[in-house]
């Protein structure tokens, strides 16, 4: 067996003769690794196609650079992503400065980035590109969410830097065509925090309150000069696109000359290809309005007095056609005439006829003959004898009714056991008592006797009986045991 032995192999490590390097650890071999690494490449500039991108919830970046033939790992810690002056995706090809690393926990090497930028303006298009279908797909470029920008507007905010030709620009063309309040909101238009103070403005105007201390905008302009694809990048960023799509106030986009395109202007109510556009498109010329309001006044009354002509000849041709006042009223004044005198020969008949009637009922009221029949009268009542009895007894007949119910009444009254040694319980109000629960619930009562009431408290406990106080004792008497009745019969 131990012939088929090798003689390296043995089963216990032991040094040999020479053999003076003791056995690296893996964590020595590892850290030898990453010292040779970092220093051989301390700073490299590697470009490749971003894969695999994902910001942890610490706010470091990991993702991969890969090309047609290798992939290797990178990773960029949470100072440096957060100057990032894009929004990296996978597929887009960049070029990132750094230092060669390894990661001894996983046996690998990586890119530890400092500064990222995209591979030429190819590489910006395309991400310029995927953000604008991204964008579309989700709606915020519809026609249907675009609104209308006011004719007129009292209040214009604009963004953009205050320091710039283009604030300049768009204030003279206001005071030419209609001068107007306009609020500034300074802003970095380029580089590192743009896009983030871009976003703070359009949603701080969005955000005024009507009724608060600044003047709301009715319209906001973005603004900015023309440039390169880089330095218009800004207004590209995904979180400047959303805000001017979400904005409450309608939104001018003129960033840029007329052949510059951003994502900003397709999120906007309306797209100018010039500031100076921008001022034109928000306000009317003023003479010109003045203009019109002058032609429309004049058209109208010009309009009030051709219909106020039209109605005077009109009126003039009803009037002669109508007839004359005198004519349309005599037909009625003879029928007046023609009433009166029917009037009064009707007068006339109804007082003879009155007379006629007053004379036949006169002999009626002549004294003698009231006297006359006042006395026949008086004897015919005296002729009329009644005997009493006829009156006396219904008269009778009532009062025993009456006596009746009186004694009715005497003896159904609440009153009338008082006499007896009772006494009526009622509550303070004058309601009845009638029971043990009524009584402990009205507390103080009062106690009804034939001869008056005395008031009384309830306790809602009976009072106990008092005690006999025991009889000292006596002679004790004999009872003799009466006989019994002999008269008693028996019951059975």
């Amino acid at each position: 067996m131990n012939d088929s032995l090798s003689l390296d192999a043995k089963l216990l490590a032991e040094s040999g003769e020479g053999d003076n390097a003791a056995p690296l650890s893996v964590s020595e071999i590892s850290g030898s690794l990453k010292r040779v690494v970092e220093d051989s490449f301390g700073y490299v500039r590697i470009r490749g196609e971003i894969s695999g991108y994902k910001r942890a919830a610490s706010g470091h970046v990991y993702l991969a650079l890969k090309d047609d033939k290798a992939v290797l790992d990178g990773v960029m810690w949470k100072g440096n992503a957060g100057r990032l002056p894009f929004q990296p995706e996978d597929g887009i090809e960049v070029v990132v400065s750094g230092k060669l690393t390894t990661y001894p926990g996983r046996s690998k090497y990586q890119v530890v980035i400092d500064k990222m930028e995209l591979a030429g303006e190819g590489a910006l298009m395309q991400l310029f590109e995927k953000l604008k279908a991204k964008l579309q797909t989700e709606g915020l470029f519809d026609q249907d969410r675009k609104r209308a920008i006011p004719f007129l507007p009292k209040t214009i905010g604009v963004v953009t830097s205050p320091t710039g030709s283009v604030i300049r620009d768009i204030l003279h063309r206001l005071a030419d065509r209609c001068p107007s309040h306009v609020v500034v909101w300074p802003v970095l238009v380029q580089g590192d925090g743009a896009a983030k103070q871009i976003t703070g403005a359009i949603n701080g105007f969005s955000n005024m309150a009507d009724d608060g201390p600044g003047a709301r905008p009715d319209l906001i302009i973005v603004a900015r000069g023309g440039g390169s694809i880089e330095d218009l990048w800004s207004f590209n960023e995904e979180e400047v696109v959303r805000a001017v799509a979400d904005c409450s106030i309608p939104v001018i986009s003129a960033v840029g000359h007329e052949t510059d395109t951003t994502l900003c202007d397709f999120a906007a109510d309306l797209r100018a290809p010039t500031p100076t556009a921008a001022a034109e498109m928000a306000v009317p010329v003023r003479a010109e309005w003045l203009a019109s309001l002058s032609e429309t006044k004049a058209r109208m009354a010009r309009s009030v007095q051709r219909g106020f002509a039209t109605a005077q000849e009109r009126l003039e041709a009803q009037r002669r056609l109508m007839p004359a006042l005198t004519d349309l009223l005599r037909p009625h004044q003879q029928r007046v005439d023609e009433l009166s005198d029917g009037m009064k020969y009707a007068m006339g008949q109804n007082v003879g006829q009155a007379r006629s009637r007053f004379s036949a009922s006169e002999g009626a009221l002549r004294p003698a003959m009231l006297r006359q029949r006042l006395a026949t009268g008086q004897g015919r009542l005296e002729r009329l004898d009644l005997p009493v009895t006829l009156v006396k007894r219904p008269l009778d007949d009532a009062k025993q009714r009456l006596d009746s119910l009186w004694r009715l009444a005497q003896q159904v009254s609440p009153d009338g056991p008082l006499k007896r040694g009772y006494a009526r319980i009622s509550t303070l109000d004058g309601g009845f008592v009638g029971s043990r629960d009524k009584a402990l619930s009205a507390g103080a009562v009062n106690l009804h006797f034939h001869d008056g009431e005395v008031g009384a408290q309830i306790t809602g406990e009976p009072v106990a009986k008092p005690k006999k106080t025991p009889q000292k004792a006596g002679p004790k008497t004999s009872r003799v045991k009466k006989p019994a009745d002999d008269r008693q019969q028996d019951l059975f």
